[in-house]
C-alpha cells in the first residue's frame, strides 16, 4: 500500500504524549498522588509517568515507515537518507546530553549560574536547529545565527565544570537524556525499516532480537562493560529499541491493511494490544515492573497501552473523522520537539527572575497542583502554536 496521506491519530496521539510529559514533568509529587508519577526503581509497579515516555517511543517509531517512505518514493536514495537519519540521531543526542548536564552545572567552577547556563544552552539549541524560513534567500542571515548558536553551545560546554570527580567535572552522557534516548531508538529502528522496508517478518524477528537482549540484561547475562557498554549500552541493553520497534511494526500493520477497513485494523491492534500485555505481566515472575530499570515486563506493558490507546485514538479521529476534540494538541503534535523543549526556557526564566509564577505547586490541595499543572501544559502548547507563527521551530 503506498498511502502517504497523513493520518491524524499518528499526530493526536504524538501530542497527547507530549502534553502528559509537560503535565507529570510540572507536578510536585509530593502533593498529588502517587500513581501520577514514576515509582521508585525498585517498586515492582507503574504510574502515569511511566508509560507517558514509552508512549512517545511507540508513536516516534510509528512515524518512521511514513516519513522515510515519503523520502524514498520522493527518490532520495540510501546515501541521502542515511546522512538524514544519521545527522538527526547525532543531534537528538547532543541535545539530550546537554539537557542532562544542565542540572550539573557547579556555578562557581563554571563562572556561570546553573540557571544562565542552561537558559543560554536552549537559547543555543534554537539557534542552531532552528527551521529558518527562507533559508535559500537568506543563506548568509540563516548560517550566521546557525555559527553562532554553534559557537554558543561551543562555549558552554568548554566553560561547563559541575565540581563532581566524575569525568573530570565535565560533560557525561549518562544515560543520555530523553532525547538522547529517543535518538538511539530512532537510529536502530530507521534503519530497520531502511533495510528491511515493507517486511513485517524481518520487522518482527528485529523487534524480538531486541526484546531478547533486554532480558538477556534483565538476567545479567549480557553487561560488556567498558566503552562499548558507555556509548552503545541503550542499544545493548534492548529495551528502547525494542519499544519504538513495536511502534514500527505497528505502523507497516496500518499502511498494510488500511485498505481493508477499520475492523481488521481493530482485531490486529488489540489482539497484539491485548498479547503484550499478558505476556508483559508473564514476564513479571522474573522481573519486576519498573521503568527505572528498563525492565521487558514494563516495556512489553507500555507497548500494548500503546497499541490499544492507539486504536481508540484512531476509531475516532480516522474513522469516525471526529477530530475537534483533539485541536488542542494540534501544535504539540506536529511540533513534538519545540513543545518538549520551549517550556525549559520559560521555567529557567522564571527561576531567574524569582517571580512566584508557579505558586500553585505549593498548594496544599493536590486539586489544585493538578490543576495547576495541566493549565500550564495547555499554555505550553500554545507557546508551541504562537512560536510557530513566529518562525521558531525546531526541525532536525
Amino acid at each position: 500500500m503506498t498511502n502517504f496521506n497523513r493520518i491524524s491519530s499518528i499526530d493526536i496521539m504524538r501530542g497527547l504524549t507530549i502534553f502528559l510529559m509537560l503535565f507529570v514533568n510540572d507536578l510536585n509529587m509530593e502533593k498529588v498522588p502517587a500513581w501520577l508519577g514514576h515509582m521508585p526503581a525498585d517498586f515492582d509497579g507503574m504510574g502515569l509517568a511511566d508509560w507517558v515516555f514509552p508512549g512517545f517511543l511507540f508513536i516516534a517509531g510509528m512515524s518512521v515507515p511514513f516519513s522515510l517512505s515519503k523520502r524514498i518514493s520522493a527518490g532520495d536514495g540510501l546515501k541521502i537518507i542515511s546522512r538524514h537519519i544519521l545527522t538527526r540521531t547525532i543531534s537528538l543526542i547532543i541535545i539530550g546530553v546537554l539537557m542532562l548536564n544542565s542540572g550539573r552545572v557547579n556555578a562557581e567552577f563554571t563562572g556561570i549560574s546553573r540557571n544562565l547556563w542552561a537558559l543560554l544552552m536552549y537559547i543555543g539549541v534554537f539557534l542552531t536547529w532552528n527551521d529558518y524560513h527562507d533559508r535559500e534567500k537568506r543563506f548568509f542571515t540563516v548560517t550566521g545565527l546557525r555559527l553562532a548558536g554553534i559557537a554558543l553551545l561551543c562555549f558552554l560546554v568548554m566553560k561547563f565544570k559541575s565540581g563532581e570527580f566524575e569525568n573530570n567535572g565535565s560533560l557525561i552522557t549518562g544515560w543520555w537524556g530523553i532525547l538522547g534516548l529517543i535518538g538511539w531508538g530512532y537510529l536502530v529502528t530507521a534503519f530497520t525499516y531502511l533495510f528491511f522496508r515493507d517486511s513485517i517478518l524481518k520487522t518482527i524477528l528485529a523487534m524480538l532480537l531486541f526484546l531478547t537482549l533486554n532480558i538477556l540484561t534483565g538476567l545479567n547475562v549480557l553487561n560488556p562493560g567498558g566503552m562499548v557498554n558507555t556509548i552503545f549500552g541503550i542499544i545493548i541493553q534492548g529495551n528502547v529499541p525494542f519499544i519504538v520497534l513495536t511502534g514500527l511494526l505497528a505502523g507497516l500493520i496500518l499502511r498494510k491493511v488500511q485498505n481493508e477497513g477499520y475492523v481488521r485494523i481493530t482485531v490486529l491492534f488489540l489482539s497484539i494490544g491485548i498479547i503484550f500485555i499478558v505476556s508483559g505481566f508473564i514476564l513479571r515472575h522474573w522481573f519486576i515492573i519498573s521503568k527505572i530499570k528498563a525492565t521487558a515486563s514494563w516495556g512489553m506493558i507500555c507497548c500494548g497501552i500503546s497499541l490499544i490507546t492507539f486504536l481508540i485514538i484512531y476509531l475516532i479521529a480516522d474513522v469516525r473523522k471526529v477530530t475537534g476534540w483533539a485541536s488542542f494538541l494540534k501544535p504539540a503534535g506536529v511540533n513534538a520537539l519545540t513543545t518538549y523543549i520551549a517550556p525549559d526556557i520559560i521555567y529557567y526564566l522564571i527561576w531567574i527572575s524569582g517571580v512566584p509564577v508557579l505558586i500553585y505547586k505549593t498548594s496544599a490541595n493536590p486539586l489544585i497542583v493538578i490543576a495547576g499543572s495541566v493549565v500550564w501544559s495547555l499554555l505550553m502548547v500554545g507557546l508551541t502554536a504562537i512560536l510557530v507563527r513566529l518562525n521558531i521551530r525546531l526541525k532536525l
